[in-house]
C-alpha cells in the first residue's frame, strides 16, 4: 500500500540457503536465470547450495544479494505489493532503484558484477578493514576518527552502532581509543577492505564507468540515497552511487528522516536474505512496525499479508 516503506539488505547478509526457499516460485526462478545468463555462472547454485565462504567472496556475495533480494521482491510484487518509498544499505540501493523502476534489473546486475569485482580488487591491492563500535554516541565516533590518520566513520546503522573503516592502523587506534571514551565493545567484521572511505577511490572510478553505460529512469516509485539522506532525481542517480563508494552509509539518519512527516510511511519491510536491517530500524524506531522476508515463513507471512489486504501490505 502506499503506507509501506520496503528496504533492501546489503553485503552481510548472506547465508547459506538463502534462495532455497525462493525456489517454488517461477518469477524468482526466472529471476535467477536471467542474473546467471547475463553472468554466464550460476547465481542461484550459489545462493542455494553455495558454502559461507563462496558467499562471502566480494566480487559474487553482492550479485547473489541483489538478484536473492529482486526475486524476492518479484513475487511479493507479482501478488500486488506495493509501497511508497524503497531504500537500501550499500548495495541494497541497486536493489531498491529495481523495485522503484529506476533501473533494469539487467543493468543493475551488469553495475554491481563492476562494483564487486573493482572493491575486491582495491581490498586486495589497498588493505584496510571495518569494526563495529557498541555504546558511544555518533558525535564521539566522529571525534576520534578525526582525530586520526586512515580512518573513517562508515555506517551509521543505529543509535549506539557506528561502524569504523580505514587501515589496518588506522582502526586499531581507533578501537583503543573507542574504549578508552567509553565504548561497551568494538567489533572486528570480517572483511578486508575499507569500504565507505576514501580509500575506494580506485573502485570508485571504475564503478562511474560502468554506471555510464546504466540507463536510469524516472521510476514509479521514491527512491531515497542513505548516503545522501534525500531523493535523488533520476539524472543525478549514477553520481550518488558512484559517491556511495566513499560515504559513509548513513542508514540511522536516514529512517529517521524517512518517518517523519506527513507522508511517512505506516509500515516497513525488508526484502531479502537475513533481517539485519529489520532488528536496526526496531532499534531506531521501536514504535515503526517492520517484518522480514529472508526465509520461508517470514516470507509467507508477508504473502499472507498481500493476500488478506486485497493485493497490498
Amino acid at each position: 500500500m502506499a503506507g509501506l516503506l520496503v528496504l533492501f539488505p546489503g553485503q552481510g547478509s548472506q547465508v547459506p540457503g538463502m534462495a532455497e526457499h525462493l525456489w517454488e516460485f517461477p518469477v524468482a526462478r526466472e529471476t535467477f536465470a536471467e542474473a546467471t545468463e547475463i553472468l554466464g555462472w550460476d547465481v542461484g547454485e550459489l545462493c542455494r547450495h553455495g558454502t559461507m565462504e563462496e558467499l562471502t567472496r566480494t566480487d559474487r556475495t553482492q550479485l547473489a544479494i541483489l538478484t536473492c533480494s529482486v526475486a524476492t521482491w518479484r513475487v511479493l510484487e507479482e501478488r500486488g505489493a506495493d509501497f511508497s518509498v524503497a531504500a537500501g544499505h550499500s548495495l541494497g540501493e541497486y536493489s531498491a532503484l529495481v523495485a522503484t523502476g529506476h533501473m533494469s534489473f539487467a543493468d543493475a546486475v551488469r553495475v554491481v558484477e563492476v562494483r564487486g569485482r573493482s572493491m575486491q580488487a582495491c581490498a586486495e591491492e589497498r588493505g584496510g578493514t571495518m569494526a563495529a563500535v557498541i555504546g558511544l554516541e555518533a558525535e564521539v565516533v566522529e571525534e576520534i576518527c578525526a582525530s586520526l590518520a586512515g580512518v573513517w566513520p562508515a555506517n551509521y546503522n543505529s543509535p549506539g552502532q557506528v561502524v569504523i573503516s580505514g587501515t589496518v592502523e588506522g582502526v586499531q587506534a581507533a578501537t583503543g581509543a573507542a574504549l578508552a571514551r567509553g565504548a561497551r565493545r568494538v567489533l572486528p567484521l570480517p572483511v578486508s577492505g575499507a569500504f565507505h572511505t576514501p580509500l575506494m577511490a580506485g573502485a570508485a572510478e571504475a564503478l562511474a564507468k560502468a554506471l555510464a553505460q546504466a540507463e536510469f529512469k524516472p521510476g514509479k516509485r521514491r527512491f531515497f540515497s542513505t548516503t545522501e539522506l534525500r531523493y535523488p532525481k533520476a539524472d543525478e542517480l549514477a553520481e550518488v552511487l558512484a559517491r556511495q563508494l566513499l560515504a559513509p552509509v548513513k542508514f540511522s539518519q536516514s529512517m529517521e528522516r524517512i518517518l517523519a512527516g506527513p507522508e511517512a510511511p505506516t509500515a516497513g519491510l525488508e526484502v531479502g536474505p537475513g533481517g539485519v536491517l529489520t532488528g536496526l530500524v526496531k532499534r531506531i524506531a521501536p514504535d515503526f512496525p517492520v517484518d522480514s522476508t529472508g526465509d520461508g515463513a517470514s516470507l509467507k507471512k508477508a504473502l499472507e499479508r498481500v493476500q488478506s489486504m486485497g493485493g497490498t501490505t
